[in-house]
Formats: structure tokens, sequence, C-alpha cells
């Protein structure tokens, strides 16, 4: 071989090694000066953007309620994290802001300072829940829930000093014998103790709508809703599958003790096409009963123009 061809043969041997090297360095990791990589393979994507003053990230305005432990530095602490099926239990639970402190002060909302919503992944089961708060800032409720299963806690609140409310989530196992259940289908009709409730309107998605629920008794219009909470009906309603806690505002406050009915109407957004379930709770000689519906919220779509008014028609004598 001559010494050129000899050169050659040399450096090509070299490079292979610095490959093979480089190759088994790349498959180890990279080194602890090496930058990570950008998420989703992007190896310009930006850095993520800083929160504003607000605490809040782009796009936490986009994200429905209810599925976030922890939002604008408040976390839902669940201290008790399981219970069992048919027997009465106590459920306790911390609300902690962002140096891990339990929070034990609040603004009043709807007549609370804190409403619990206990519901079953397959929203079967639904609990309203008006937990006390103790000194240290734990709140507890007795809690029976009657079928085995994952369950969803959701902590609706105003903390003091706050512009908004928040509402977290966090998961519960209810222990015991499971089996699966379905929620009932669509209807816009259903009956609690007597009482049959009719909703009027249609859920529709990336919109706000406007549900009127009509309560009735033995077919004549119940006039003696009582009020509940601020208002003379209290609505929550949730995404099936996710658990996605909707927004929901009633149109008429309630004044003093005056009654009202046999209508009650309520404002609610829902995020996405869908199948929900809708929990309504009113009160009528001091108990409150909770009417649930299952709906399906579409596309929303513009309302057509009104028709001409018809001309009368002469009665004939």
């Amino acid at each position: 071989m001559t010494p050129w061809k000899k050169i050659v043969a040399f450096s090509a041997a070299l490079a292979a090694t610095f490959g093979t090297a480089y190759g088994v360095g790349a498959a180890v990791g990279p080194s602890s000066s090496a930058k990570p990589a950008a998420a989703h393979g992007d190896s310009h994507a930006p850095a993520p953007a800083e929160k504003p003053a607000s605490g809040k990230s782009p796009g936490d305005d986009l994200i429905p309620a209810g599925l976030q432990v922890a939002q604008d530095g408040y976390r839902l602490d669940l201290t008790t994290t399981t219970v069992p099926a048919g027997w009465k239990s106590t459920l306790r639970f911390v609300v902690r802001d962002a140096e891990g402190d339990p929070v034990t002060r609040y603004e009043t909302a709807h007549g609370k300072q804190l409403h619990l919503i206990v519901a079953s992944r397959e929203l079967t089961t639904y609990r309203h829940l008006h937990p006390t708060r103790a000194a240290d800032g734990t709140w507890s409720t007795p809690l029976d829930l009657p079928a085995a299963g994952g369950y969803r806690v959701f902590a609706d609140f105003v903390p003091a000093g706050a512009a908004e409310g928040l509402t977290l989530g966090s998961d519960l196992t209810v222990t015991g014998p499971y089996r699966a259940s379905e929620p009932p289908a669509p209807s816009t009709t259903t009956t609690v103790d007597g009482y049959t409730v009719t909703l009027g309107g249609t859920l529709q998605a990336g919109g706000e709508s406007d549900l009127t629920f009509t309560v009735r008794r033995a077919g004549r219009p119940v006039t003696e809703l009582q009020p509940y909470l601020g208002a003379y009906g209290h609505l929550v309603a949730l995404r099936s599958g996710d658990l996605a806690y909707l927004h929901v505002h009633p149109h008429e406050e309630a004044e003093g003790e005056a009654t009202s009915g046999p209508e009650v109407s309520f404002a609610a957004t829902a995020p996405s096409v869908g199948t929900y379930r809708l929990f309504l709770d009113f009160k009528v000689d001091g108990t409150v009963r909770t009417a649930a519906f299952t709906v399906r919220a579409g596309v929303g779509t513009p309302a057509p123009p009104s028709p001409a008014p018809a001309e009368e028609t002469p009665h004939g004598h």
C-alpha cells in the first residue's frame, strides 16, 4: 500500500471512531451542559410565557372549571381520599394558598363561603354540600355515598379579596363492590318527590344559553319556590367524561323571604359539544330537592328571523 493510501485509510478509520463515539453519547443522553430539548420536538419553541400580575397563564380562561386541583396559587388538598360505600363518613379537606398555608378567609357567594359538590364519574350520584370550617382552615362534612366507584369533589369558593371565584376539583374513591352504570337518556322532563320539572331551552357549545325550568305538582304550577342560596334555584352542570364544571348564573335573585315560581331561569356556558348532566336544586316547604337532567349540547346557530305577523281573520257571526 502506498503512503498516500495509508493516510486515507487512517483518516477514514479515525472519522468512523469519532462518529461511533458521538452516536453512543447521543444514545446515553446529553451532557450536563447541554440544553434540554424543546417540547414536542420544536427546536425553536419559545420559552414559556411568564404569568401576568393576575397570576393566570395565557389560555387559563380556556380551561373549564373543576379540571384542575390547583389554580392561581390555590390548591384543593383532600385529607380524606377514600370512603366506604353505603356508610356514613366524614369528608375533610383544606384549601391551601401559594405558600401551602390553609386559607381561612373567604368571601360569601350565594349565601355560603364554600360550596362542595360531589358527583360520581357516571354522573348518577350527586351531592351539594355545605361543609363547616374549623379555625385551622380544615373543612369537614358528613358524607354518605351509595355506590362504589370513582367520584369527583368540587370546591367552589371566592378567596377573600379576590375578584373572581375558583372551582377546584380532586378525585375521591368510594370502596365496595362496583357496578357500572349509565346516566339516563336525554330528556326535558323529570320527576322528584311528586314534583315534575320541565326544561326549556337548548344548551349550546361555545356560547351562553338560556335555560328555564318549570316546576309543577299534580299538573299545577308551583308558585311557592322559596329562596335558596340567594336565588329561587341553584343549578350545577357537569360534562360527561371529564366532569368539567360549567359556569351557571341565575337570571333572578331572591329577595327576602318572598316566594316565586313556577319558573326559574339560568344562563349557562358549555365549553364544547357533548353530553352534560344538569342538577337543579329547588326549595319548597323548607325542603330542598334535586331534579336531574341529561342533555346534549350542540353547536350554536343564529336564530331564524321572526316571521311577519299574520293578518287577523275577522270573526264570523
